[in-house]
């Protein structure tokens, strides 16, 4: 029974050893993991940054224009933030070289060179608040970010291009219409006085020929009345010569 025992407690003593190698193995493993993904540089030495609008909702964040930058970042907004912020002094430093800027509605991206540090930074930004901020020292790469964000302000202002056309269309065509009418109004007064002009001659030629009947009628009449009188005059010279003698020449 004592050998047996022993036996047994050397069993479960291999049995402990074996299972703590096994649970130390994983535990390694998983640090060495941790600290694998601890230890991966972040896109390089590029810097994303985003600085909130001033004005209106805050805007939708663009996908990574690297390829690096789809995989998990820790947040970091102070640093963000702070990123933003030298950029900012850089500008009111006159210590940035424009290099390239386009403009798309109120969008644009910008490529800038500080050429104390030989560094470029990537502008996206809308209305002249900054968007979107990536710093590399690689120039083609800031060529190829710049080209990315240049076609992403044509696309993103896409609609508000169209809304201000489509606007200046309308405003062009209100004008019109408005030209238009004024033309019609001139026109139709002019055509309401000449209405007007003819109903009052219109009214006078009926008057004047009204006018004209009753004096050919009233003629008509005197000159009846004036054959009257002069057969009258007639009858009463004959009668007033009668029994006198005739006077010959």
């Amino acid at each position: 029974m004592r050998h047996f025992a022993r036996m047994r407690g050397a069993a479960l003593a291999a049995l402990v050893v074996v299972g703590g190698i096994g649970v130390g193995s994983a535990r390694a493993q998983s640090i060495a993991d941790g600290q694998t993904a601890a230890s991966a540089p972040l896109a390089g030495s590029d810097v994303l940054a985003a600085a909130a609008p001033t004005q209106g909702a805050p805007l939708p964040a663009l996908a990574a224009t690297d390829s690096s930058a789809s995989a998990p970042v820790a947040d970091n907004s102070n640093e963000a933030q702070g990123n933003v912020a030298d950029l900012q002094k850089l500008m009111q430093g006159n210590e940035l070289t424009e290099l390239r800027t386009s403009y798309n509605g109120s969008y644009g991206a910008s490529l800038m060179l500080d050429s104390n540090a030989l560094t470029y930074y990537v502008v996206l930004f809308q209305q002249k608040n900054l968007w979107r901020v990536i710093k590399t020292q690689d120039d083609a790469r800031a060529e190829a970010i710049y080209a990315d964000f240049a076609r992403r302000t044509v696309q993103l202002a896409d609609v508000e291009v169209r809304r201000t056309k489509l606007a200046a269309q309308k405003a062009y065509t209100d004008r019109l219409i408005a030209l238009s009418q004024a033309r019609a109004d001139r026109l139709q007064a002019d055509l309401d006085v000449a209405h007007q002009q003819q109903t009052i001659a219109a009214t006078r030629q009926k008057e004047a020929h009204d006018q004209a009947t009753a004096l050919e009628q009233q003629k008509r009449a005197a000159q009846g009345q004036l054959r009257d009188v002069r057969r009258q005059v007639q009858l009463l010279e004959r009668e007033t010569e009668l029994g006198l003698p005739r006077y010959v020449h």
